[in-house]
């Protein structure tokens, strides 16, 4: 009986993003390449992408010999624990890839082994092959893929502020052209907070480092900017606690420390003189705090439900140690995967990316050119800071997010972001 090797790769530049997947099929006893295959397939999450890739690399491999061993190999967690029944699957999209996978050969016929990023260059480069061919409207061909080979880097792209992975396509396009795929890994992180816990969880699970669009200033001319003050509500009883608090919980109002918070943060406010308008989340925690700082600026509050935090299913009001104990399959997914779901019907990170995105732009459109504070939670500052860098979704693990902290985002017209403020709390120790 003959056997293969199946290696196979997937990403996505945005995660939801531009996405392609790669897969080679090579002899296992000589190591000969016998088959490659990749392709674009649009706007998906590197979950699906990697999914898309070992369906490709499974329909290679049963052309050749149906009645073959095969074994595959994947730098996905996700994929290879979901494939070898350790790990459920909850994600609707992958539901039906995964089942679909597995009738390609009979049970029994297929094995699956993790291996590291680095060993699995063949089939990451495959992918980012279709990536590029997709970003210039052409197919992907075995033609194309070896003359790539040969083929010198691409020119860089024009300078201009950090590259927003959403709102500035083309520009993140050219600067991710020669980039590998986004690695996939730990997602991001949103409680009242468990964050320091969460971080260390996710960096036992090897961190890997990822490029980010290349950085300068706006041409003169763009004009003035419309800019994103963020900030994260004040205190609730839950914060001190690091308890798991979304849009799903008790909803809780500030605490004593919390309107102490919010009355500096207006203070502070009032100082530079710069907000024109202030947008709220629906909570209860970030109306109340944005209710202080507009009365102190002499503005309205609006509320956008776009920027609730994330709902934490039956994870609400616990800490991350106690949804360790008593959900610890649910958490590793959780960890692993962006797209994956807190226990009990709540909100994967992914959704909650795609939600903020569209209130972000909606907001764009009606604030055009001026200064908008956004009283928000954890999740949606960190995503719109991820945003804006292009980083991947474990980024927001990586990140720190005190109560009551400024942040800020510089959007310029031409899609272009730019940071200029993170985690400021500087306000909260001074005294007016």
């Amino acid at each position: 009986m003959r056997e293969f090797v199946v290696e196979a790769d997937g990403g996505s530049r945005g995660n939801p993003g531009p996405a392609g997947y790669g897969a080679v099929v090579s002899d296992a006893a000589t190591g000969e390449t016998l088959a490659e295959a990749a392709e674009y397939i649009g706007v998906a999450t590197n979950n699906v992408a990697e999914y898309r890739g070992l369906l490709a690399g499974l329909r290679a491999a049963r052309e050749l010999d149906p009645e073959a061993r095969v074994h595959v190999r994947m730098d996905s967690k996700l994929v290879v624990e979901q494939m070898s029944g350790r790990w459920k699957i909850k994600h609707p999209a992958m539901k039906p890839l995964a089942a679909e996978a597995a009738t390609v050969f009979p049970p029994g016929q297929v094995t699956y082994e993790w291996i590291p990023r680095e060993r699995n260059t063949h089939a990451d480069r495959l992918a980012n092959e279709a990536m590029d061919a997709g970003s210039r409207g052409e197919p992907w061909s075995p033609a194309t893929s070896r003359a790539a080979l040969d083929t010198p880097p691409a020119a860089p792209p024009p300078e201009g502020p950090p590259g927003d992975a959403t709102a500035g396509a083309a520009r993140v396009r050219a600067a991710m052209a020669s980039r590998s795929t986004t690695p996939e890994g730990d997602a991001g992180t949103d409680t009242d907070e468990p964050g320091g816990a969460l971080a260390a969880d996710a960096d036992r699970r090897a961190a890997q480092a990822v490029a980010t669009p290349s950085s300068g200033w706006a041409p003169a001319d763009m004009g003035a900017p419309a800019t994103f003050v963020l900030l994260r509500h004040g205190e609730t009883p839950l914060t001190p606690q690091k308890r798991f608090s979304g849009s799903g919980g008790s909803d809780p109002s500030l605490s004593g420390i919390g309107r102490e918070q919010a009355e500096k943060t207006a203070a502070a406010l009032a100082r530079r003189g710069t907000v024109q308008a202030v947008v709220a989340s629906p909570l209860a925690r970030t109306r109340e705090t944005a209710g202080i700082v507009a009365a102190r600026l002499g503005l309205d509050v609006t509320v956008e439900d776009g920027l609730r935090e994330t709902d934490f299913g039956a994870w609400e009001g616990l800490t991350f140690g106690e949804v360790r104990e008593r959900y610890p399959e649910d958490l590793d997914a959780w960890l692993a995967s962006p797209d994956a779901e807190p226990t009990g019907g709540g909100e994967s990170f992914a959704a909650t990316a795609a939600r903020v995105a569209q209130a972000r732009d909606k907001l764009l459109a009606e604030y055009r050119g001026r200064t908008v504070l956004l009283v928000t939670h954890v999740t949606p500052v960190k995503t719109l800071i991820r945003l804006a860098l292009g980083a991947p979704p474990e980024a927001l693990f990586r990140m720190e997010l005190s109560a009551a902290s400024l942040s800020a985002v510089a959007y310029y017209a031409d899609g272009n972001a730019s940071v200029r403020l993170f985690n400021d709390t500087s306000h909260l120790r001074q005294s007016y």
